[in-house]
């Protein structure tokens, strides 16, 4: 049983990223499938689907990793910020760029999952979910 679904799904990609694989499956959330997303629309991956399991009724989301000219991903690290045991919230003028801005901060905001750049723009706050870059 998985109690961090957000921490257990960026440690796949920072694992998968490590060893060379290219595609991770983690199992099925809204909230997963959302900062999926995000991550896709930031360049951290190609492809992001849902698709039922084989003979089951659950769904995975698979998702692709990008990667450079030199086939190593884009993807170098990340690390959780808001913890099941400790949940951290922040103004839109706390939303700090990461690693001089070649990373992301990806916050749980009102209006769904935004990176800090979108937090400074559309001045909304929220959960920092954790920094990728």
């Amino acid at each position: 049983m998985i109690t961090d679904r957000v921490g257990d799904f960026i440690i796949r990609l920072q694992n998968a990223a490590r060893i060379g694989k290219r595609e991770v499956a983690v199992p099925y959330s809204a909230h997963l499938l959302a900062i999926a997303k995000k991550l896709k629309e930031l360049g951290f991956l190609s492809a992001v689907s849902a698709k039922e399991r084989e003979g089951s009724v659950k769904k995975d989301i698979s998702v692709a990793l990008v990667c450079d000219l030199r086939g190593l991903p884009v993807l170098r690290g990340v690390k959780r910020v808001s913890k099941p045991g400790r949940r951290l919230y922040a103004p839109h003028t706390a939303a700090h760029k990461v690693k001089g801005g070649t990373g992301a901060l990806i916050l749980s905001s009102p209006s769904g999952i935004i990176s800090d750049a979108e937090a400074r723009k559309s001045r909304s706050g929220g959960e920092e979910l954790f920094e990728i870059w």
